[in-house]
């Protein structure tokens, strides 16, 4: 299995992925779009599970290998908040966005070998990574409804059900953060020593996780305050974007961080 495979499985995925979309709309419809997403998901996950297996190391090590997780797990968050919130028109945003991510690394594929420094072969290094996908597609979502709404607000008043929509989905997506973030400090500690050293990598996470803290303190404490508590998501999650990658152009970064790898 090789990188040049991924249009092969990402194709038929983004196919059944965009037939539950369009069959979630029909009522009667309900139970197809389910099956089809599901069969998408199946099919992308053969992917990496492939990849996995043929790389002898989980594929997560380039830009282009978390971009891979990215897109299934915005997928998975889709089809989840489908199922539970019965919002139809999760499945077309959950897609559009997953092909969007599918489609840059089909254009820029990057460089998929065996080789694993060191440090990344802790056992601690999948799950970090994961999780912290798992989480980024699910705040990247709220992101994204938090966006509308703020455009849309201007014109009539806030929905709450979406504001509820959003409150979970960053509520899920921090507690993943943070299971992420400690993870990757008992990662530390057996690579390099010590939990956290103020890394530019781990400084910008540890801003992040601060500000996605700060929206939920204020949903909390002034849940009135719907469009403050917009701004703050907005600014959270060009924090995280900072930290996903943002983070390996900063001069700061260069030769220093043990974050950056290329």
């Amino acid at each position: 299995m090789t990188w040049n495979d991924f249009i092969y499985f990402a194709t038929p995925a983004v196919a059944f992925w965009l037939a539950g979309a369009l069959l979630a709309y029909k009522d009667s419809l309900k139970k197809w779009a389910i099956i089809t997403t599901f069969i998408g998901l199946i099919i992308f996950a053969s992917y990496i599970g492939l990849m996995w297996i043929s790389l002898e190391r989980p594929p997560l090590r380039t830009m282009g290998e978390t971009r891979l997780w990215y897109s299934f797990f915005l997928a998975i968050v889709g089809f989840i908040t489908y199922i539970r919130w019965k919002y139809k028109w999760i499945l077309s945003f959950s897609t559009i966005m997953a092909i969007v991510f599918i489609t840059i690394n089909i254009i820029r594929p990057e460089i998929h070998n065996k080789t694993l420094m060191p440090a990344l072969q802790s056992p601690w290094f999948a799950p970090h990574v994961i999780v912290y996908m798992f989480s980024y597609a699910m705040l990247g979502a709220g992101a994204i409804v938090g966006l509308y709404l703020l455009i849309v607000s201007s014109k009539k008043n806030i929905d709450d059900r979406l504001m509820s929509l959003i409150d979970n989905l960053i509520y899920v997506g921090t507690a993943f953060l943070t299971i992420g973030m400690l993870f990757g400090a008992l990662w530390a500690k057996e690579a390099w020593g010590h939990y956290w050293s103020w890394d530019p990598k781990e400084t910008w996470a540890g801003a992040t996780w601060l500000a996605y803290l700060l929206y939920i303190h204020n949903r909390s404490f002034k849940p009135k305050e719907k469009k403050t508590a917009l701004f703050l998501l907005i600014f959270a999650f060009v924090l995280l974007q900072m930290c996903w990658f943002g983070v390996n152009y900063l001069a700061s970064a260069q030769g220093i961080s043990v974050h950056t790898y290329s």
